[in-house]
């Protein structure tokens, strides 16, 4: 388990897992008012949270399911990437898929947070890559017959 640094300028309890095995951490919204959302409107909701990764790490800001199922509610750039070396407040950009208004209320399970490693690469040039069994197949290739 690593340490992730966490300053709360907001007012809700810290993200915490689930489970003992959970992947993700709840991000709550940290709302003066409820926020409603009309069909096909997109808004940044705060978190007050701002953490300190360290190097090699990323957060991922990713929907939850049950928003996405029941109410058609998910984040826009998902996932949504959080680098070492952000500083900055935690923001959900949600969007409402649905046909209907959705509000969203202080306090609530917006998003999840999983922290993963990464890879830098170095990209080297070159005139032809080597050859594969799948070549240029792609966009639902491997899953015709």
């Amino acid at each position: 388990m690593i340490k992730v640094k966490v300053v709360n300028r907001g007012h809700q309890q810290l993200p915490a897992y689930a489970t003992t095995q959970s992947a993700g951490m709840d991000l709550r919204a940290n709302l003066s008012e409820p926020v409603t959302l009309r069909p096909m409107e997109r808004r940044l909701i705060p978190t007050g949270l701002h953490i300190a990764l360290p190097e090699g790490f990323e957060a991922q800001v990713r929907p939850r399911s049950g928003l996405a199922l029941k109410h058609g509610l998910t984040v826009l750039n998902t996932p949504g990437t959080i680098d070492a070396d952000y500083r900055g407040e935690i923001g959900v950009v949600l969007v409402n898929l649905s046909q209907e208004d959705f509000t969203v209320n202080d306090g609530e399970r917006i998003a999840q947070l999983v922290i993963a490693r990464y890879e830098q690469a170095e990209l080297t040039p070159v005139e032809v890559l080597d050859e594969t069994a799948r070549g240029e197949g792609g966009y639902g290739h491997t899953g015709v017959k």
